[in-house]
């Protein structure tokens, strides 16, 4: 059974930080590209970072840029996603992905990822 599990959400103040985990389990997680996507109330889902197979490309959105981090580590199936500086606007619910590919991962949307967690609530206060 494929399992994408997210965790290190909460609450923290404007200026704060947190990282983000996404543990893997059921399928081969070299073959994977991981992405990070995010919906705020009201909002559609939107994504954010992804990185390849092996962590050698990664791509940031602009409204992250400079201020998260998505890092993997295959010997533990996991992706890190740290996230510095936070902002109230940053308040979303959080989820990972799992795009079958050894190309780039970016350009795709959430349900075009093979594989999807639950997500995690990360809320910014002012």
């Amino acid at each position: 059974e494929v399992q994408l599990v997210e965790s290190g959400g909460g609450l923290v103040q404007a200026g704060g930080s947190l990282r983000l985990s996404c543990v893997a389990s059921g399928f081969t997680f070299t073959d994977a590209g991981i992405g990070w996507f995010r919906q705020a109330p009201g909002k559609g889902r939107e994504g954010i970072s992804c990185v390849s197979d092996f962590g050698s490309n990664t791509h940031y959105d602009a409204s992250v840029k400079g201020r998260f981090t998505i890092s993997r580590d295959n010997a533990k199936n996991t992706v890190y996603l740290q996230m510095n500086n936070l902002k109230p606007e940053d308040t979303a619910v959080y989820y990972c992905a799992a795009l079958k590919t050894h190309d780039y991962c970016s350009g795709y949307g959430f349900y075009e990822y093979d594989y999807r967690g639950q997500g995690t609530q990360v809320t910014v206060s002012s």
